[in-house]
């Protein structure tokens, strides 16, 4: 809602301009104009490709429907678990700014620089190289390929490590897959996630602004439009029920859309599969790499076995806490019932 400044306007009318100012910036990016415009026109694409077929219901299987169905699924948009998903956005926003600053304004920088002072110790002065467009791509390819990394290292660990898959459960809570579930996680997961980055973001300046002569804000600018093409271009529908698979052999080197539909499902042969966020480099020389079929069915959640305490806002914001104190509690309270 755009007001000129010479435009007098009544004082509600300007309430509702400066509540949508701050609504509009707080949008998850997957919810802005271009991706949602680019979404329904993939997801369109593929309605028609495949006569109404490639979209899974709210028990992740595939079913025939039409347009309005196959975009906007009511059994999906009205689940429990898509209300949830709003709740545990709005609240991990609002405490967003407690952690933020300290992560990505302190720590990226400090990354950086310590970097360009230790190639300074080990290999003398700057080359001082003029940033070229083949440099500048290059600088993308080592970013995206060092946050792959850290997301692949991390996102291993929060499976692997019990006090960790506490945080991440809250994810992995979700029963329907909608654009805002990509942001759905425990408020302590976030900064988790936002060292990762600053570490990649910081590393890869660090080396790159190294090697400029006119410093690293160039190749930063081209930087951001290729890297926030290939992730958003992704990201938009790795938590869409869409099907959207790549080729096979495409699939061997970057994650499509639909494989992040198996690493949200509770079946067995889907149990930890696909940890990284763009390339499938890592999954697939660490052996967690699971390209599906088409239209394989791939149930959302975690489970009829625990799903039921994992349903509801609170359940999710206090589930990490009640599973740390049961072990840090449990096994000791448990002999201690043995030894009386």
């Amino acid at each position: 809602m755009n007001i000129s400044a010479d435009q007098p306007v009544g004082p509600t009318t300007e309430l509702v301009a400066q509540l949508w100012q701050v609504i509009s910036a707080n949008l998850p990016r997957d919810l802005t104009w271009p991706v949602l415009l680019m979404t329904t026109l993939l997801a369109t694409g593929i309605w028609l490709t495949r006569q109404g077929h490639g979209a899974k219901n709210a028990d992740g299987r595939e079913r025939k429907t039409t347009l309005l169905q196959f975009l906007l699924p009511k059994d999906i948009y009205t689940h429990v678990s898509a209300r949830v998903d709003i709740a545990l956005y709005v609240f991990e926003r609002t405490l967003r700014p407690l952690w933020v600053a300290p992560v990505l304004i302190v720590l990226a920088p400090a990354v950086e620089q310590s970097v360009i002072a230790a190639m300074n110790n080990l290999l003398e002065p700057s080359p001082r190289l003029a940033s070229t467009p083949s440099w500048m791509l290059l600088y993308s390819l080592i970013t995206l390929l060092l946050y792959d990394t850290i997301f692949y290292l991390i996102h291993y660990s929060e499976h692997k490590i019990p006090a960790l898959w506490a945080i991440h459960k809250i994810h992995h809570s979700a029963e329907v897959l909608t654009p805002l579930t990509r942001y759905r996680e425990h408020f302590i997961e976030g900064p988790i996630y936002a060292v990762g980055a600053a570490l990649a973001y910081g590393l890869a300046g660090g080396l790159f602004g190294w090697i400029f002569v006119d410093g690293i804000t160039q190749a930063t600018l081209f930087n951001i439009g290729f890297f926030s093409l290939l992730f958003g271009f992704n990201g938009s529908f790795r938590h869409y029920h869409v099907a959207f698979h790549y080729p096979p052999w495409l699939s061997k080197w970057l994650h499509s859309p639909v494989m992040h539909h198996v690493h949200h499902s509770y079946l067995p042969q889907h149990w930890d599969k696909n940890f990284a966020a763009v390339t499938s480099i890592w999954d697939r020389l660490f052996g967690t790499l699971y390209i599906p079929e088409k239209d394989e069915t791939t149930p959302w959640g975690l489970g009829p076995e625990t799903q039921d305490h994992y349903r509801t806002f609170l359940q999710n914001t206090l589930g990490p806490f009640r599973d740390w104190h049961a072990m840090a509690f449990g096994a000791g309270q448990a002999k201690k019932k043995a030894e009386d």
